[in-house]
C-alpha cells in the first residue's frame, strides 16, 4: 500500500509518500516540505495568520511533487493531519485532502499530530539521497519521548494503536522554553538551534537552576525555569527584578549569554532525561524513541546515552521536524490494521486535540 500524508500544523507545509508491505516494513518514497519559518523570523516566534496564508499558496505544489514518483493511481489512501495545532492552519491541509479524497475516490485518515511524530521512527528504508534511517521498526512495549515546541509529552505505546499518556507538560513545551530563553538573551528564532549553538561556548555547571516539582512524577514544567534565568539574567547584569527584558540582549556580555545558554539548556535536558529514566525503569520497555523537533538536540541525546541502560535507534533529522512522511507512516498502519476512515464530506479540524 502507498500512503500520501498531508501535514500543516504549525508554519510547515508538507507531504509525503510511504509504501508499507505485509511485514509493516515502510520505505519512505518522497518528503517534500515548505517552510515559512524565514517569515516568521522578524517576529520572534510563528504568526498564525502568516502560517495560513503561506499553506494556501504552498499545498497544491507541495502536494504534486510528493506524489511525483508514484502518480495518483497507485496511491492507496491519503493521511491527514486534523490537530493539534494552528487552526488556520489544520484547515488548508484538511480541506486540501478531503477535497482530494472526494476527487481521486481515495480513503481518508485522520491523523494526531503528536502521535505521527512517533511514527517516524518506523520508517526503515529509502531510495532517497542523504537520509540516515533506523535499521529495524521500535519493539513494543515502546517508551515515547515527545518533545518539541509545542508538546512535551511520555507516553507508553503497548502496541499500534494502545498506548497510555503517562505524563506532559503543564504550561510550556520544551521547545517553546528554548525560544523564550533565546529572547531573553538575544538569540534568534527558532531558539532550539541557537541556544543550542551558543550553549558550546558556555559552562552548563556556572549556576544553578532549578527543576519543577510536579504531583505527577511524569508531568513537565518549564514556566518556572523560564523565570529563573529570566530573574539570573537581570540580576548578571546588576538590575533587579523591574528591569525590562527586552532590555536585557543589549546589557548582558557574550560569555554571560553562552553561562545562561549552557546552563539552561543542560537543566531542560535533564529534566525531560530525569523522567524518562524513571518511566524506562517502572515499565521495562523494549524500546525508547525520541519524537519532535527536539530529539535532534544534540545535548538530549547524549545525556539519554550516559543514562539510558538500552541503545536509541535515532530517525533522521529531517523527520523529526513536521513532515509529510510521519503522517503518511501513521496512515498506513491504520490502513494496513484496518483503523477506520473518516468521512472526507465532513472531517474537521481539531486544534485541542491531545493524545
Amino acid at each position: 500500500m502507498v500512503i500520501l500524508g498531508i501535514e500543516s500544523s504549525c508554519d510547515e507545509t508538507a507531504a509525503g509518500l510511504v509504501e508499507i508491505n505485509g511485514s509493516l516494513d515502510c520505505l519512505l518514497l518522497s518528503n517534500v516540505v515548505a517552510s515559512s519559518m524565514d517569515l516568521h523570523v522578524q517576529y520572534g516566534g510563528v504568526v498564525p495568520e502568516i502560517a495560513a496564508r503561506s499553506h494556501i499558496e504552498a499545498i497544491i505544489p507541495v502536494v504534486e511533487e510528493a506524489i511525483t514518483p508514484m502518480g495518483w493511481d497507485s496511491i492507496d489512501a491519503i493521511a491527514v493531519t486534523y490537530g493539534a495545532g494552528l487552526g488556520g492552519s489544520l484547515l488548508v491541509g484538511v480541506m486540501t485532502a478531503r477535497s482530494l479524497a472526494i476527487a481521486k475516490n481515495k480513503p481518508l485518515y485522520a491523523i494526531n499530530h503528536v502521535e505521527g511524530h512517533v511514527y517516524a521512527n518506523f520508517i526503515t528504508s529509502t531510495p532517497l539521497p542523504d537520509y540516515k534511517l533506523p535499521s529495524s521498526p521500535p519493539s513494543f512495549p515502546c517508551l515515547a519521548l515527545i518533545v518539541s515546541g509545542g508538546h512535551s509529552q511520555l507516553v507508553l505505546f503497548r502496541d499500534h494503536f494502545d498506548y497510555t499518556l503517562l505524563g506532559q507538560t503543564q504550561d510550556d513545551a520544551v521547545g517553546e522554553a528554548f525560544d523564550k530563553v533565546a529572547k531573553i538573551i538575544g538569540l534568534p528564532y527558532p531558539g532550539g538551534p541557537s541556544v543550542g549553538k551558543k550553549a558550546l561556548e558556555g559552562n552548563p555547571r556556572a549556576f544553578s537552576l532549578p527543576k519543577a516539582k510536579m504531583q505527577n512524577k511524569y508531568d513537565f514544567s518549564f514556566s518556572g525555569l523560564k523565570t529563573a534565568v529570566l530573574r539570573h539574567a537581570q540580576a548578571a547584569c546588576g538590575q533587579d527584578f523591574t528591569f525590562a527584558s527586552r532590555l536585557l540582549p543589549e546589557a548582558l556580555t557574550d560569555p554571560q549569554k553562552a553561562d545562561i545558554a549552557a546552563v539552561f539548556q543542560r537543566v531542560a535536558i535533564e529534566t525531560v532525561v530525569d523522567k524518562t529514566l524513571v518511566a524506562y525503569n517502572e515499565f521495562s520497555p523494549a524500546s525508547v524513541v525520541i519524537a519532535g523537533g527536539v530529539a535532534s538536540n544534540h545535548e538530549l541525546r547524549s545525556q539519554l546515552a550516559e543514562r539510558l541502560p538500552i541503545e536509541i535507534a535515532y530517525t533522521d533529522p529531517k523527520l523529526c521536524t513536521d513532515n509529510g512522511a510521519m503522517i503518511a507512516t501513521l496512515g498506513a498502519f491504520k490502513a494496513k490494521l484496518n483503523q477506520s476512515v473518516s468521512d472526507p464530506y465532513s472531517l474537521v479540524i481539531q486544534p485541542n486535540l491531545s493524545m
